[in-house]
């Protein structure tokens, strides 16, 4: 048997992987469910709120502040006679 043929039979056969009938956990869920086993995580909502949330403005208050800052910079720069030339 050549060298070759020994290659070949060692290569990694992804269907006989998956047929596997276990499947041991990764590592990182084998360090949690020992954790969890001596103290279990809170349950927490799928999306939860952060609890200190600033009340959300409309989008016409942004609005309507952007167009007014950019008024008064507009009405400023031609108070002061403002010429880009």
């Amino acid at each position: 048997m050549s060298a070759r043929d020994d290659e070949g039979e060692r290569e990694f056969d992804i269907k006989w992987a998956d047929g596997a009938e276990l499947k041991e956990p990764s590592a990182r869920a084998r360090m949690l469910a020992a954790r969890w086993k001596e103290n279990p995580p809170k349950p927490q909502p799928f999306r939860a709120d952060p609890e200190q949330r600033a009340p959300r403005r409309s989008s016409w208050v942004s609005t309507a502040t952007v167009f007014g800052i950019v008024a008064v910079i507009i009405l400023v720069l031609g108070y002061t006679g403002f010429r880009p030339y």
